[in-house]
């Protein structure tokens, strides 16, 4: 509980202290490079996100960084639970967006900086918006940005990873840039596998050997998608066995 409890006080009070810092990456210039400006608006994000992992006392272990590669990509995730983002954010040196479903443009702060970070917002039941939110993660990505989305569409909360869905999967062939994709096991423990309380988990990372723009291109994307989930599958059983 006291960890729980640790954890919305400092969400809720870092949130307020980052409205100056928020209301300045607004003003970055336009015509700033946008490697600069994603890793000047990425560096709050990230610190937020590493405080907030330390509070719930995980240890978080990041495999195959030297597979991440310049320039704007589509990293793939599994979606164990909550605090895939923070983890993410936390520990994935390189700045991105991601898809977010369109209610949480509600939330107060949180919306503006994932805004500024260059997050898109899809309506599910809206097919013409969605449609339209797809578009505006293409023109990010050929913009140099870079995007992470969660094909599985829920959390498996620790479960079996579900079935890739392969309409998210189009940003990268649209855009014309390559797939990453990413393992992530351990974060259900921290929050969803305890009825809701925080308590500390061991987190493993695996950045997998990105897939190439000819496979992309070349490949039917539900074949793609079925490819990625079973990289990442099997990346997990790699680590089983060497343990």
């Amino acid at each position: 509980m006291i960890r729980l409890i640790a954890f919305v006080v400092y969400m809720a009070g870092y949130l307020v202290y980052s409205l100056p810092s928020l209301a300045k990456m607004k003003r970055l210039h336009p015509e700033m490079p946008v490697s600069e400006r994603d890793r000047l608006i990425h560096q709050l994000p990230m610190k937020w996100s590493s405080t907030i992992m330390k509070i719930t006392g995980s240890t978080v272990e990041v495999k195959g960084k030297e597979f991440l590669p310049k320039g704007p990509v589509v990293f793939v995730c599994n979606h164990e639970g909550d605090f895939d983002i923070p983890v993410l954010l936390a520990f994935i040196d390189k700045p991105f967006g991601f898809i977010s479903k369109v209610e949480v443009k509600k939330a107060p702060i949180i919306s503006s900086w994932m805004e500024v970070m260059n997050c898109v917002f899809i309506d599910r039941k809206d097919r013409r918006s969605a449609v339209q939110s797809i578009r505006d993660g293409v023109d990010k990505l050929k913009n140099g940005h870079s995007i992470v989305i969660f094909p599985e569409g829920t959390r498996s909360k620790g479960g079996p990873i579900g079935e890739f869905k392969a309409g998210g999967l189009r940003l990268a062939k649209d855009a014309g840039v390559p797939i990453v994709p990413i393992g992530i096991k351990g974060t259900a423990d921290i929050f969803e596998k305890n009825n809701r309380l925080v308590r500390p988990a061991k987190v493993q990372i695996n950045i997998c050997q990105p897939i190439d723009l000819q496979s992309i291109r070349e490949k039917d994307m539900k074949e793609i998608a079925s490819e990625v989930r079973n990289i990442i599958i099997t990346s997990f059983r790699k680590d089983n066995k060497a343990s």
